[in-house]
């Protein structure tokens, strides 16, 4: 008796091995899609406080008189005694910007009467230092040059500001700091829907803000950043 398979039924044969094989591959392709479906998306949020290292002091200053050359000698005279009031103050290695004084006539802006000075002047000296405490305290005896003979005046568009500019160093830690809160919090849905983290799916970093502290202590600063990350959960 010959025990050999025919060609058709050796071709069955295989042929039903395939389908078997096949749907087992395409069984477990639909448990690993199902297993890749299972993910938690979390935020991670890392900050810190850091002090200036950079401020900018702009002193606003004025003069008033019927000629320019007038008005040209009171500023000159008055930076004079600025810069005297800063080296007492220990800023005399300060960097000093000075700006074109914006003038003013009086005349023509007062079409029926004349005005008591025809020409009045503003100008600003701005002091840059890294110095932060020394560069404070001579802001709170600014007062000190009123007394001198300056004629201080307000400027709300130049105000002292207070900078940091170590952001590049902490960046990286900031960013561990941040994935790894991220991680916690992913670990604590995970203990609470029985579940384990696995890998990272996504990871989005968010934008760093640098932002004062409060009003009244704008050299110290908040820095934060949020990261949000997608991972993996598995039985």
């Amino acid at each position: 008796m010959d025990n050999r398979l025919s060609f058709p039924a050796l071709t069955g044969v295989l042929l039903a091995a395939g389908i078997v094989l096949g749907c087992w591959i395409l069984g477990n392709a639909l448990v690993n899609f199902k297993a890749m479906d299972r993910y938690v998306t979390v935020k991670g949020l890392a900050e810190r406080e850091v002090k200036a290292n950079l401020a900018m002091w702009p002193i606003s200053y004025s003069a008033s008189a019927d000629t320019l050359p007038d008005v040209d000698a009171q500023l000159k005279s008055a930076r004079k005694i600025i810069m005297r009031f800063l080296e007492d103050q220990g800023l005399a290695n300060a960097e000093i910007l000075d700006a074109a004084p914006r003038i003013q006539d009086n005349q023509s802006n007062n079409y029926n009467q004349r005005p008591s000075l025809r020409y009045t002047a503003q100008a600003i000296l701005s002091v840059r230092s890294e110095d932060i405490t020394t560069i404070k305290r001579a802001m709170s005896k600014a007062g000190d040059l009123v007394s001198r003979g300056v004629l201080l005046s307000p400027n709300y568009e130049f105000r002292p500001t207070f900078a940091f500019t170590g952001l590049n160093e902490i960046k990286p830690e900031m960013i561990a700091e941040a994935t790894r809160n991220a991680r916690n919090a992913a670990k604590q849905f995970a203990n609470d829907s029985g579940s384990k983290v696995g890998g990272i799916r996504r990871a989005t970093q968010g934008y760093f803000s640098l932002q004062d502290r409060d009003q009244y202590t704008p050299e110290i600063k908040k820095v934060r950043v949020v990261t949000t990350v997608d991972y993996f959960l598995k039985d």
